[in-house]
Protein backbone atom coordinates (compact mmCIF):
# COMPACT_ATOMS: atom_id res chain seq x y z
CA UNK A 1 0.00 0.00 0.00
CA UNK A 2 3.01 2.35 0.70
CA UNK A 3 4.48 1.36 -2.27
CA UNK A 4 1.32 2.31 -4.32
CA UNK A 5 0.72 5.64 -2.37
CA UNK A 6 4.52 6.72 -3.16
CA UNK A 7 4.50 5.87 -6.95
CA UNK A 8 0.94 8.21 -7.47
CA UNK A 9 3.13 11.19 -5.29
CA UNK A 10 6.02 10.52 -7.45
CA UNK A 11 3.95 10.53 -10.80
CA UNK A 12 2.41 13.59 -9.53
CA UNK A 13 5.12 15.46 -8.56
CA UNK A 14 6.43 14.84 -12.35
CA UNK A 15 3.48 16.26 -13.63
CA UNK A 16 3.81 19.38 -11.49
CA UNK A 17 7.82 19.87 -11.79
CA UNK A 18 7.34 19.63 -15.96
CA UNK A 19 4.62 22.05 -16.13
CA UNK A 20 6.64 24.19 -13.79
CA UNK A 21 9.89 23.82 -15.97
CA UNK A 22 7.90 25.18 -19.28
CA UNK A 23 6.60 27.87 -17.70
CA UNK A 24 10.11 28.74 -16.15
CA UNK A 25 11.76 28.00 -19.05
CA UNK A 26 10.34 29.10 -22.72
CA UNK A 27 12.29 27.28 -24.74
CA UNK A 28 12.83 23.91 -22.16
CA UNK A 29 11.00 21.86 -25.15
CA UNK A 30 13.66 23.22 -28.05
CA UNK A 31 15.86 20.59 -29.22
CA UNK A 32 19.12 21.98 -30.40
CA UNK A 33 18.95 24.24 -26.56
CA UNK A 34 18.18 20.80 -25.05
CA UNK A 35 21.37 19.40 -26.59
CA UNK A 36 23.46 22.31 -25.71
CA UNK A 37 21.93 22.18 -22.19
CA UNK A 38 22.29 18.68 -21.40
CA UNK A 39 26.12 17.96 -22.43
CA UNK A 40 28.57 17.00 -19.68
CA UNK A 41 30.77 19.77 -18.65
CA UNK A 42 33.99 20.33 -20.34
CA UNK A 43 37.28 22.56 -20.94
CA UNK A 44 37.78 24.97 -18.27
CA UNK A 45 35.09 26.39 -15.69
CA UNK A 46 34.61 29.33 -17.84
CA UNK A 47 33.66 27.39 -20.08
CA UNK A 48 30.68 25.50 -18.62
CA UNK A 49 30.02 28.40 -15.69
CA UNK A 50 26.85 29.87 -17.33
CA UNK A 51 25.57 26.40 -17.87
CA UNK A 52 26.28 25.27 -14.15
CA UNK A 53 24.70 28.70 -13.00
CA UNK A 54 21.55 27.59 -14.97
CA UNK A 55 21.11 24.42 -13.72
CA UNK A 56 22.28 25.39 -10.32
CA UNK A 57 19.52 27.99 -10.07
CA UNK A 58 16.95 25.89 -11.97
CA UNK A 59 16.87 22.47 -9.08
CA UNK A 60 16.45 25.85 -6.23
CA UNK A 61 13.49 26.78 -8.12
CA UNK A 62 12.67 23.51 -8.68
CA UNK A 63 12.72 22.69 -4.62
CA UNK A 64 11.33 25.98 -3.71
CA UNK A 65 8.40 25.19 -6.26
CA UNK A 66 7.50 21.42 -4.90
CA UNK A 67 8.19 23.12 -1.21
CA UNK A 68 10.50 20.66 -0.07
CA UNK A 69 14.52 21.12 1.35
CA UNK A 70 15.69 18.10 1.32
CA UNK A 71 16.75 16.28 -2.24
CA UNK A 72 18.23 13.38 -3.49
CA UNK A 73 20.32 13.05 -6.81
CA UNK A 74 18.48 10.19 -8.21
CA UNK A 75 14.77 12.72 -7.71
CA UNK A 76 16.27 15.57 -9.53
CA UNK A 77 17.46 13.53 -12.39
CA UNK A 78 13.62 12.75 -12.69
CA UNK A 79 12.77 15.82 -12.49
CA UNK A 80 14.96 17.38 -16.00
CA UNK A 81 14.04 13.47 -17.19
CA UNK A 82 13.06 13.78 -21.67
CA UNK A 83 11.77 10.73 -22.68
CA UNK A 84 14.89 8.46 -21.19
CA UNK A 85 17.52 11.86 -21.84
CA UNK A 86 19.07 12.71 -18.55
CA UNK A 87 21.16 15.91 -18.73
CA UNK A 88 24.60 14.28 -18.19
CA UNK A 89 26.49 17.16 -15.78
CA UNK A 90 23.71 16.97 -12.97
CA UNK A 91 25.89 15.09 -10.76
CA UNK A 92 28.97 17.21 -11.30
CA UNK A 93 26.30 20.55 -10.54
CA UNK A 94 25.61 19.11 -7.27
CA UNK A 95 28.71 18.73 -5.81
CA UNK A 96 29.95 22.05 -7.36
CA UNK A 97 26.75 23.12 -5.28
CA UNK A 98 27.96 21.20 -2.12
CA UNK A 99 31.42 22.07 -2.69
CA UNK A 100 30.70 25.80 -2.76
CA UNK A 101 28.10 25.42 0.38
CA UNK A 102 25.07 25.65 -1.19
CA UNK A 103 24.29 22.10 0.10
CA UNK A 104 24.80 20.03 2.59
CA UNK A 105 24.41 16.57 3.52
CA UNK A 106 22.34 14.98 5.92
CA UNK A 107 25.13 12.66 7.16
CA UNK A 108 26.82 16.00 8.04
CA UNK A 109 23.51 17.26 9.92
CA UNK A 110 23.88 16.98 14.03
CA UNK A 111 21.92 14.46 15.98
CA UNK A 112 20.20 17.22 18.16
CA UNK A 113 18.44 13.78 20.25
CA UNK A 114 22.20 12.46 20.65
CA UNK A 115 23.56 15.02 22.94
CA UNK A 116 25.93 18.10 22.56
CA UNK A 117 29.01 15.72 22.23
CA UNK A 118 27.61 14.92 18.18
CA UNK A 119 26.46 18.37 17.88
CA UNK A 120 29.77 19.50 18.78
CA UNK A 121 31.64 16.85 16.35
CA UNK A 122 29.68 18.15 13.72
CA UNK A 123 30.27 21.78 14.11
CA UNK A 124 33.76 20.99 13.95
CA UNK A 125 34.27 19.11 11.03
CA UNK A 126 31.78 21.13 8.63
CA UNK A 127 33.74 24.31 9.86
CA UNK A 128 37.19 22.44 8.89
CA UNK A 129 35.25 21.04 5.55
CA UNK A 130 36.35 17.78 6.42
CA UNK A 131 33.11 16.08 5.15
CA UNK A 132 33.30 17.96 1.61
CA UNK A 133 34.30 15.78 -1.19
CA UNK A 134 36.28 16.97 -3.89
CA UNK A 135 34.64 17.66 -7.43
CA UNK A 136 35.86 14.82 -8.78
CA UNK A 137 34.24 12.39 -7.05
CA UNK A 138 30.39 10.72 -8.08
CA UNK A 139 27.79 11.84 -5.96
CA UNK A 140 26.39 9.38 -3.68
CA UNK A 141 22.85 8.11 -3.23
CA UNK A 142 22.15 10.49 -0.35
CA UNK A 143 20.06 13.10 0.85
CA UNK A 144 21.10 17.07 0.19
CA UNK A 145 20.04 19.62 2.33
CA UNK A 146 19.50 23.19 0.81
CA UNK A 147 20.41 25.49 3.41
CA UNK A 148 19.01 28.44 1.70
CA UNK A 149 15.00 26.78 2.08
CA UNK A 150 16.08 25.22 4.96
CA UNK A 151 16.20 28.75 6.70
CA UNK A 152 12.89 29.48 4.72
CA UNK A 153 11.27 26.22 6.16
CA UNK A 154 12.50 27.05 9.94
CA UNK A 155 10.57 30.57 10.04
CA UNK A 156 7.38 28.89 8.98
CA UNK A 157 7.45 26.26 11.64
CA UNK A 158 8.33 29.23 13.73
CA UNK A 159 4.90 30.96 12.26
CA UNK A 160 2.91 27.90 12.59
CA UNK A 161 3.67 27.46 16.34
CA UNK A 162 2.75 31.18 16.64
CA UNK A 163 -0.62 30.92 15.55
CA UNK A 164 -1.06 28.44 17.78
CA UNK A 165 0.79 30.08 21.18
CA UNK A 166 0.56 33.41 22.46
CA UNK A 167 3.49 33.49 24.27
CA UNK A 168 7.60 33.83 24.03
CA UNK A 169 8.08 30.48 23.72
CA UNK A 170 6.40 27.00 23.70
CA UNK A 171 7.14 23.45 24.69
CA UNK A 172 6.02 20.48 21.93
CA UNK A 173 6.54 17.18 21.30
CA UNK A 174 8.79 15.26 18.52
CA UNK A 175 6.03 13.90 17.28
CA UNK A 176 4.31 16.84 16.77
CA UNK A 177 7.48 18.64 15.36
CA UNK A 178 7.86 16.17 12.79
CA UNK A 179 4.26 16.40 11.80
CA UNK A 180 4.75 20.43 11.40
CA UNK A 181 8.09 20.06 9.74
CA UNK A 182 6.99 17.07 7.26
CA UNK A 183 8.92 14.07 8.16
CA UNK A 184 11.61 12.86 10.45
CA UNK A 185 14.61 14.27 8.14
CA UNK A 186 12.99 17.69 7.45
CA UNK A 187 12.51 17.81 11.33
CA UNK A 188 16.28 16.64 12.36
CA UNK A 189 17.22 19.43 10.15
CA UNK A 190 15.19 22.23 10.92
CA UNK A 191 15.84 21.38 14.77
CA UNK A 192 19.33 21.78 14.00
CA UNK A 193 18.80 25.16 12.27
CA UNK A 194 17.07 26.21 15.07
CA UNK A 195 19.29 25.15 17.90
CA UNK A 196 22.26 26.85 16.05
CA UNK A 197 20.99 30.03 16.31
CA UNK A 198 19.67 29.61 20.09
CA UNK A 199 16.11 29.42 18.94
CA UNK A 200 15.23 26.26 19.43
CA UNK A 201 16.47 23.57 22.79
CA UNK A 202 15.71 19.44 22.92
CA UNK A 203 13.89 18.09 25.48
CA UNK A 204 14.40 14.32 26.49
CA UNK A 205 12.70 12.52 29.65
CA UNK A 206 13.93 9.74 30.54
CA UNK A 207 11.06 8.08 32.64
CA UNK A 208 9.02 4.66 32.36
CA UNK A 209 8.77 6.13 28.81
CA UNK A 210 11.08 8.03 26.55
CA UNK A 211 9.72 11.21 25.97
CA UNK A 212 10.89 14.07 23.81
CA UNK A 213 10.17 17.29 23.01
CA UNK A 214 11.33 20.79 21.37
CA UNK A 215 11.44 24.23 23.26
CA UNK A 216 11.03 27.12 20.58
CA UNK A 217 11.36 30.34 20.95
CA UNK A 218 8.27 32.18 19.05
CA UNK A 219 9.97 36.10 20.05
CA UNK A 220 13.16 37.64 18.96
CA UNK A 221 15.06 36.55 21.51
CA UNK A 222 16.94 33.46 22.13
CA UNK A 223 16.35 30.71 24.53
CA UNK A 224 18.30 31.13 27.73
CA UNK A 225 17.79 27.34 28.59
CA UNK A 226 15.45 24.89 29.85
CA UNK A 227 14.31 24.20 33.41
CA UNK A 228 11.83 21.51 35.00
CA UNK A 229 9.14 23.15 34.18
CA UNK A 230 9.55 22.70 30.65
CA UNK A 231 9.95 19.15 31.33
CA UNK A 232 6.79 18.85 33.19
CA UNK A 233 5.18 20.84 30.49
CA UNK A 234 6.17 18.31 28.07
CA UNK A 235 5.07 15.28 29.98
CA UNK A 236 1.84 16.73 30.33
CA UNK A 237 1.39 18.01 26.64
CA UNK A 238 2.44 14.12 26.31
CA UNK A 239 -0.01 12.90 28.13
CA UNK A 240 -2.80 14.92 26.76
CA UNK A 241 -1.69 13.23 23.02
CA UNK A 242 -1.46 10.47 24.60
CA UNK A 243 -5.16 10.54 25.97
CA UNK A 244 -6.78 12.46 22.39
CA UNK A 245 -5.09 9.15 20.86
CA UNK A 246 -6.80 6.45 23.06
CA UNK A 247 -10.06 8.40 22.70
CA UNK A 248 -9.98 7.98 19.15
CA UNK A 249 -8.95 4.36 19.53
CA UNK A 250 -12.16 4.06 22.39
CA UNK A 251 -14.33 5.65 19.58
CA UNK A 252 -13.33 2.97 16.26
CA UNK A 253 -14.28 0.39 18.97
CA UNK A 254 -17.26 2.07 19.75
CA UNK A 255 -18.37 1.99 16.48
CA UNK A 256 -17.04 -1.30 15.35
CA UNK A 257 -18.98 -2.65 18.48
CA UNK A 258 -22.40 -1.10 17.64
CA UNK A 259 -21.83 -2.22 13.36
CA UNK A 260 -21.71 -5.75 15.10
CA UNK A 261 -24.78 -5.50 17.14
CA UNK A 262 -26.82 -4.07 14.55
CA UNK A 263 -25.71 -6.85 12.41
CA UNK A 264 -26.38 -9.31 15.03
CA UNK A 265 -29.96 -8.09 15.39
CA UNK A 266 -30.80 -8.00 12.03
CA UNK A 267 -29.67 -12.08 11.87
CA UNK A 268 -31.68 -12.60 15.12
CA UNK A 269 -28.87 -13.38 16.97
CA UNK A 270 -29.72 -11.81 20.22
CA UNK A 271 -26.09 -13.48 22.29
CA UNK A 272 -23.81 -11.80 20.30
CA UNK A 273 -25.96 -8.59 20.23
CA UNK A 274 -25.99 -8.22 23.78
CA UNK A 275 -22.49 -9.05 24.23
CA UNK A 276 -21.41 -6.35 21.15
CA UNK A 277 -23.66 -3.72 23.30
CA UNK A 278 -21.77 -4.80 26.63
CA UNK A 279 -18.80 -3.98 24.25
CA UNK A 280 -20.36 -0.82 23.45
CA UNK A 281 -20.70 -0.33 27.38
CA UNK A 282 -17.59 -0.59 28.31
CA UNK A 283 -16.04 1.47 25.99
CA UNK A 284 -18.27 4.25 26.82
CA UNK A 285 -17.31 3.80 30.30
CA UNK A 286 -14.01 4.37 29.09
CA UNK A 287 -13.93 7.35 27.21
CA UNK A 288 -15.56 9.51 30.36
CA UNK A 289 -12.58 7.96 32.24
CA UNK A 290 -10.70 8.94 29.60
CA UNK A 291 -12.36 12.56 29.16
CA UNK A 292 -12.50 13.78 32.87
CA UNK A 293 -8.63 12.82 33.07
CA UNK A 294 -7.82 14.69 29.90
CA UNK A 295 -9.82 17.85 31.06
CA UNK A 296 -8.39 17.75 34.15
CA UNK A 297 -4.85 18.00 32.10
CA UNK A 298 -5.72 20.60 29.90
CA UNK A 299 -6.80 22.84 32.95
CA UNK A 300 -3.49 22.18 34.65
CA UNK A 301 -2.13 23.43 30.93
CA UNK A 302 -3.98 26.50 30.77
CA UNK A 303 -2.94 27.65 34.37
CA UNK A 304 0.39 27.05 33.99
CA UNK A 305 -0.17 28.80 30.50
CA UNK A 306 -1.43 32.30 32.42
CA UNK A 307 1.26 32.06 34.99
CA UNK A 308 3.43 32.69 31.87
CA UNK A 309 1.77 35.26 30.32
CA UNK A 310 1.46 36.94 33.77
CA UNK A 311 4.83 36.89 34.21
CA UNK A 312 5.48 38.11 31.04
CA UNK A 313 3.46 41.17 31.43
CA UNK A 314 5.33 42.09 35.04
CA UNK A 315 8.18 41.58 33.49
CA UNK A 316 7.12 43.99 30.55
CA UNK A 317 6.10 46.29 33.54
CA UNK A 318 9.58 45.98 34.73
CA UNK A 319 11.31 47.08 31.52
CA UNK A 320 8.71 50.03 31.05
CA UNK A 321 9.69 50.97 34.65
CA UNK A 322 13.33 50.53 34.10
CA UNK A 323 13.30 52.71 30.82
CA UNK A 324 11.26 55.68 32.65
CA UNK A 325 14.36 55.88 35.41
CA UNK A 326 17.10 55.79 32.93
CA UNK A 327 15.33 58.56 30.64
CA UNK A 328 15.21 60.78 33.79
CA UNK A 329 11.09 60.41 33.43
CA UNK A 330 8.85 60.97 36.07
CA UNK A 331 4.99 59.92 36.27
CA UNK A 332 3.89 63.08 36.89
CA UNK A 333 5.77 64.55 33.76
CA UNK A 334 3.93 61.52 32.18
CA UNK A 335 0.54 62.03 33.64
CA UNK A 336 0.73 65.95 32.43
CA UNK A 337 1.53 65.28 29.03
CA UNK A 338 -1.12 62.63 28.31
CA UNK A 339 -3.87 65.08 30.13
CA UNK A 340 -2.52 67.63 27.68
CA UNK A 341 -2.90 65.18 25.03
CA UNK A 342 -6.51 64.56 25.82
CA UNK A 343 -7.16 68.22 26.00
CA UNK A 344 -6.32 68.50 22.14
CA UNK A 345 -8.19 65.52 20.78
CA UNK A 346 -11.35 67.42 22.96
CA UNK A 347 -10.79 70.59 21.43
CA UNK A 348 -10.49 69.32 17.87
CA UNK A 349 -13.43 66.75 18.55
CA UNK A 350 -15.35 70.52 19.91
CA UNK A 351 -14.27 72.30 16.25
CA UNK A 352 -15.51 69.49 14.36
CA UNK A 353 -18.84 69.18 15.48
CA UNK A 354 -19.47 73.12 15.38
CA UNK A 355 -18.18 72.78 12.05
CA UNK A 356 -20.50 69.90 10.94
CA UNK A 357 -23.32 71.45 12.70
CA UNK A 358 -23.12 74.72 10.29
CA UNK A 359 -22.92 72.99 7.56
CA UNK A 360 -25.86 71.05 8.31
CA UNK A 361 -27.62 74.35 8.85
CA UNK A 362 -26.59 75.75 5.52
CA UNK A 363 -28.19 72.86 4.02
CA UNK A 364 -31.04 73.30 5.61
CA UNK A 365 -31.36 77.20 4.96
CA UNK A 366 -30.42 76.28 0.82
CA UNK A 367 -33.66 73.89 1.06
CA UNK A 368 -35.46 76.76 2.32
CA UNK A 369 -35.10 80.02 0.27
CA UNK A 370 -34.50 78.67 -3.30
CA UNK A 371 -36.13 81.39 -4.52
CA UNK A 372 -33.91 84.03 -2.73
CA UNK A 373 -30.98 82.56 -3.98
CA UNK A 374 -32.01 82.96 -7.58
CA UNK A 375 -33.20 86.46 -6.91
CA UNK A 376 -29.07 86.88 -5.21
CA UNK A 377 -27.87 85.20 -8.61
CA UNK A 378 -29.27 87.96 -10.80
CA UNK A 379 -28.14 90.71 -8.41
CA UNK A 380 -24.97 89.32 -8.18
CA UNK A 381 -24.76 89.15 -12.36
CA UNK A 382 -25.43 93.08 -12.26
CA UNK A 383 -23.06 94.15 -9.24
CA UNK A 384 -19.72 95.27 -11.02
CA UNK A 385 -17.00 92.72 -11.47
CA UNK A 386 -14.79 94.72 -8.93
CA UNK A 387 -17.02 94.11 -5.73
CA UNK A 388 -16.89 90.05 -6.69
CA UNK A 389 -13.17 90.23 -6.54
CA UNK A 390 -14.08 92.06 -2.95
CA UNK A 391 -16.09 89.32 -1.49
CA UNK A 392 -13.61 86.80 -2.93
CA UNK A 393 -11.05 88.46 -1.13
CA UNK A 394 -12.79 88.53 2.40
CA UNK A 395 -13.99 84.51 1.93
CA UNK A 396 -10.18 83.85 1.16
CA UNK A 397 -8.78 85.02 3.93
CA UNK A 398 -11.62 83.60 6.20
CA UNK A 399 -10.36 80.31 4.81
CA UNK A 400 -6.60 81.15 5.30
CA UNK A 401 -7.37 81.75 8.78
CA UNK A 402 -9.15 78.52 9.28
CA UNK A 403 -6.14 76.77 7.68
CA UNK A 404 -4.01 78.38 9.84
CA UNK A 405 -6.28 77.18 12.84
CA UNK A 406 -6.24 73.78 11.86
CA UNK A 407 -2.24 73.70 11.25
CA UNK A 408 -1.72 74.13 14.18
CA UNK A 409 -4.01 72.37 15.98
CA UNK A 410 -2.85 69.32 13.99
CA UNK A 411 1.07 70.08 15.46
CA UNK A 412 -0.29 70.03 18.97
CA UNK A 413 2.60 72.41 19.95
CA UNK A 414 0.73 74.73 21.75
CA UNK A 415 -0.56 74.95 25.45
CA UNK A 416 -3.79 74.42 26.49
CA UNK A 417 -4.39 78.33 27.26
CA UNK A 418 -2.97 79.49 23.86
CA UNK A 419 -5.39 77.21 22.15
CA UNK A 420 -7.88 78.79 23.82
CA UNK A 421 -7.01 81.91 22.91
CA UNK A 422 -6.61 81.39 19.82
CA UNK A 423 -9.95 79.75 19.40
CA UNK A 424 -11.41 83.39 20.55
CA UNK A 425 -9.55 84.78 18.74
CA UNK A 426 -10.25 83.51 15.21
CA UNK A 427 -14.46 82.92 16.18
CA UNK A 428 -14.33 86.69 16.60
CA UNK A 429 -12.67 87.35 13.03
CA UNK A 430 -15.38 84.66 11.99
CA UNK A 431 -18.08 86.68 13.31
CA UNK A 432 -16.78 90.03 11.72
CA UNK A 433 -16.26 88.35 8.32
CA UNK A 434 -20.03 86.73 9.05
CA UNK A 435 -21.64 90.49 10.25
CA UNK A 436 -19.59 92.42 6.88
CA UNK A 437 -20.93 89.19 4.12
CA UNK A 438 -24.58 89.99 6.04
CA UNK A 439 -24.08 93.58 5.33
CA UNK A 440 -22.70 92.96 2.04
CA UNK A 441 -25.69 90.85 1.13
CA UNK A 442 -28.24 93.26 2.82
CA UNK A 443 -27.03 96.13 0.50
CA UNK A 444 -27.19 93.58 -2.67
CA UNK A 445 -30.92 92.92 -1.53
Amino acid sequence: MGKIQDDVTGEKEEVSVMEYLRKQVPDWDDEVKCTARFKAFSGQRTDWEPLYVFWRDLILNVARHLHIFIIRPSQVHVWFDRGGLVPLCLGQVLLEMYAAGELLRTVGVADTAGGWVPQIFWRVVNLGGLLRPSTQENPAEDYYIIPVLLKEKALQVVQVLSESHWTAFCVITWRKFQEISGGLKEAHAVLNHLCEHGKAKHLVINKKDLIEGVKVSLSARALSGTTSLDLDVLHLIWTVEKLEHQLNVIDQRWKRSRASALASLELGNKQVALKCAREMKLASLSREKCTALLNRVEEVLAVIADAEASKEVAEAIRIGTQAIKENGINYDEVELCLQELNECIESQKQIEEILGSNAAGAEIEDEDIEEELKELEMNFAEVPTQTSTGVDAVVAGTQETADALSESLSKLHLTHHARKDLEVEDAEESMGAMSKDGNREAVLS
